[in-house]
């Protein structure tokens, strides 16, 4: 499967967050400076991850993004379907359960290892 950039960052955007563990928060520019990524960027990815409640943000000077629920609550196919992706198309094998019942991806598995992997540039 091919991902947008949009949807790479995005995702790699959100496993920042939830290595940051919880309780934790990170503002857009630790978050940019993290992924290499410019902080207009950041901040339209976290415009668009706030109304599906990936993220939650707190202002003020401690102020900043954590996940709005756990790491393994928050199923691939979603995210990537928030950030303009197909991969909630029905057929999908990030949206879908396997045929053995299992619920789908989600973004950090259990065993804490990432449900998405992805390549530093």
């Amino acid at each position: 499967m091919k991902l947008s950039a949009q949807e790479e960052y995005g995702l790699r955007c959100l496993i920042r967050l939830a290595r940051a563990g919880e309780g934790e928060s990170l503002t857009i520019p630790e978050i940019g400076r993290a992924e290499a990524l410019s902080i207009p960027y950041v901040a339209k990815l976290m415009r668009i991850l706030r109304p599906g409640k990936f993220v939650k943000s707190v202002r003020g000077q401690t102020g900043g993004y954590t996940l709005a629920r756990g790491a393994d609550d928050i199923p691939v196919g979603e995210v990537l379907a928030a950030l303009g992706g197909q991969c909630s198309s029905p057929g999908s094998a990030i949206s879908s359960p396997a045929s053995n019942g299992s619920a789908p991806i989600p973004l950090i598995a259990p065993s804490g290892r990432c449900g998405a992997q992805y390549r530093r540039p």
